[in-house]
This record gives structure tokens, C-alpha cells and sequence, in this order.
């Protein structure tokens, strides 16, 4: 088949790449030279910790997919570090408890660990905790530098071909069936299929071929330092991240939000910690999230002042200079148990997008599925 893939993050390029290695002729558009969204403006975290047992399943297949693409794309710079979310008090270790006990535990690679333990998987860790639970599933790819890397090598197929800078303008039918998509550069391309994949940009063509999404968008904060000049052998999480990640609930849980309040500007800006270390040395750090629109233009710097203090904490050393400080958007199923939302604007055009802040980890389990849904 002709598949046409508009946008070009991690869900469009998920899709090219389950489409061309099944047999078929993609062409890819991306209005901006570059995919510029939250797509660049993430951890890189492929993150199987946090996911709930609905979720666990395609968790770990999309940590397959991304494998096999490390070792097909060695670029992405796929790495298997695991992670290590740092405990701080009593309420936070019984969390960890209830999740170990749990019988998925083992598939999630869940291990708790004291204090030295800890240190001995992350040497780097010289600072203040009590203990830690290790998910040795987790893993880690470059989000800056995926993208290209695994255009690149799909363009070798000889059935792939990326058009920069080239937004999708209309899409209608031919008289004799097929589809055709009309660009702004006035060029008409006459495929087969269409997946659209806007990312936040739910207006526009993806509002004309589908109507009002059941999404909502969420705006992050997060930064970047200097390299390091130790290895972080592990990604690492604070506490406060049990309470984002919905693979937490459970009676533990509950009983920890009741007794433990969050630091004042992590309750405010509903903040949790994730680390992780780039291969050229840097830490990217975040992050926040902000659910009401309009969202602000500006970034906050409290937020970066809490992060650095709570890394420095656990890390027992002062951070290298922050570097670079972003914010990005992306959009999320309004319906929790959904990990994606697939609209069929026409037999032969859909519309994926909605992942959430799991887009990176799911977006190869989530092109598959696609492919499979679409008999491609």
C-alpha cells in the first residue's frame, strides 16, 4: 500500500516504521523542519514502573519494540538501566511494599532495596534516602536524536521518504477511490491511507477530519544540565512520583496522600522527579504538570529551583550548570483506561493521538497496534 503519515513525532514515526517493515510504501510529512514537540521535549524514558496492569501488557511489548530498534537503529541509543525511585519516608517504603508484593511484580522487575543497596546499583547516589525500589525493566532512549536516527534508516528501505517542512492542507477522495492529500506547497499526493498524528495540535486538519477530539492538552516544565562527570547508572525518581503514576494506587497510596503533603510548589504545579542521564553526560530533569488553558507563554522558576534541590538531596553533590530549561505539550485520552484515541475520519483515514505523557514509552506498541488493527 501508499500509506501517507502526517507528523512527524515519536506516534508518526512509530506508525512509518510498523508500516515499512510489513512491506509498505510510506510517504512521511512534517509542517516544521524538524518534530519540535513534546516528542523532543521528554526524558526518553521507556517506563514500565509506573504503568497500570491494564497497561502492562503493551508496556512491555512497546520495551521490546524499542529494543529491537536500539539493535537495528543503534542511534536511538536505546540503553536497559532500570531505575531506582528513591524513598524518603515510612509511608513512601509501604507503597513500595504493596507494589512488590503484588503478583506482577516479577514481570515489572520490582526489587526493593535499603539505602545501600541502592548505592551499590547507583554509586552515584550519596545523598538522603531510606530506601529504593528498582524496576529493572525500565530503559532509556536519546528523545533528541531517536527521531532522525530512525528516519534515516528507514530511508534505506528504499519505500520510505520524509518531506520536511510540508503541512497537510486537505485530504478528500479520488473519483476512482483512493485518497488524495493536498499539501501547502500545492503538491496533491494520491495514496492509499492516511494516519494523521498531530501530537497537541488538535485543531486545524485534525479538528476537519475528526471533529472535536476527547483529549485534553498538559504542559510540562523540565531542564537540562551540563554533563555530569559520574555515571547515573540508573534513572532515578523521587517519591512524589508514586503518587503521578497510576501503577501506585492501592491502599498504601491512600494512606500516603492522606498523611504526607507534598512540598507546597510540588503540590502546586503537581511535580514529580524523574532523572535521567543522556549518553553526552548531561541530566535531564523534570518536570511539572499543568492541565488548564490557556497555558502560560512563560516558564516558572520555582518549579527548577524545587528539582534542583531535591536532585542535589538524593544525589548528596551540587548539579552541574543547567544549561537548557523548556516547557512543552502534549495531549492526553481524556478517558483514563484508553491508551491512545483512534478516530476514522474515513474508511481510509484516521486520526491516532492522545498517549499522554506515555507517548515515548508506548509509541512502538501503539504503531503495531495500529498496523494489526488496519490489516496492514
Amino acid at each position: 500500500m501508499r500509506i501517507l503519515i502526517i507528523g512527524g513525532g515519536i506516534l508518526g514515526t512509530a506508525h512509518a516504521d510498523a508500516a515499512v517493515r510489513r512491506g509498505h510504501d510510506v510517504l512521511h510529512l512534517e509542517r516544521e523542519p524538524e518534530a519540535r514537540g513534546a516528542t523532543v521535549r521528554n526524558f526518553g524514558l521507556v517506563w514500565v514502573s509506573g504503568r497500570t496492569r491494564g497497561e502492562l501488557d503493551a508496556t512491555l511489548r512497546s520495551r521490546e519494540l524499542w529494543e529491537d530498534l536500539g539493535a537495528r537503529v543503534p542511534d536511538v541509543g536505546f540503553r536497559a538501566n532500570g531505575s531506582l525511585t528513591l524513598l524518603r519516608t515510612a509511608a513512601e517504603v509501604a507503597v513500595a511494599e504493596e507494589a512488590v508484593a503484588r503478583d506482577d511484580a516479577g514481570r515489572r522487575g520490582f526489587t526493593l532495596l535499603d539505602a545501600d543497596e541502592a548505592r551499590g546499583v547507583n554509586p552515584a547516589l550519596r545523598g538522603k534516602f531510606v530506601a529504593a525500589l528498582h524496576c529493572g525493566t525500565d530503559a532509556a532512549v536519546e528523545s533528541r536524536i531517536a527521531l532522525p536516527a530512525i528516519r534515516q534508516h528507514l530511508a534505506t528501505s528504499g519505500r520510505y521518504r520524509f518531506l520536511p517542512s510540508t503541512e497537510a492542507r486537505d485530504v478528500s477522495r479520488t473519483p476512482h477511490g483512493t485518497v488524495r492529500v493536498r499539501d501547502d506547497h500545492g503538491v496533491v499526493h494520491e495514496v492509499d491511507l492516511v494516519l494523521a498524528c498531530p501530537g497537541a495540535t488538535l485543531g486545524g486538519l485534525a479538528r476537519d477530519l475528526a471533529g472535536d477530539l476527547p483529549l485534553r492538552r498538559v504542559r510540562l516544565q523540565m531542564m537540562q544540565t551540563a554533563p555530569l562527570d559520574e555515571a547515573l547508572t540508573t534513572s532515578i525518581a523521587d517519591g512524589d512520583s508514586l503518587r503521578y503514576y497510576p501503577g501506585f494506587a492501592g491502599t498504601a497510596l491512600d494512606d500516603l496522600t492522606a498523611a504526607e503533603q507534598q512540598r507546597p510548589v510540588a503540590e502546586q504545579h503537581r511535580m514529580q522527579l524523574l532523572c535521567v542521564q543522556r549518553l553526552h553526560g548531561g541530566l535531564t530533569i523534570g518536570d511539572t504538570h499543568a492541565y488548564d488553558e490557556p497555558f502560560d507563554f512563560d516558564v516558572d522558576e520555582e518549579p527548577y529551583d524545587h528539582l534542583t534541590a531535591v536532585t542535589e538531596e538524593l544525589l548528596g553533590r551540587r548539579l552541574p550548570p543547567v544549561v537548557r530549561r523548556w516547557a512543552g505539550v502534549y495531549s492526553q485520552c481524556t478517558d483514563p483506561t484508553a491508551l491512545v484515541h483512534r478516530a476514522k475520519a474515513d474508511e481510509d483515514v484516521w486520526v491516532v493521538a492522545g498517549p499522554g505523557g506515555r507517548g515515548m514509552t508506548l509509541g512502538p506498541y501503539l504503531g503495531e497496534e495500529t498496523a494489526d488493527l488496519l490489516g496492514l
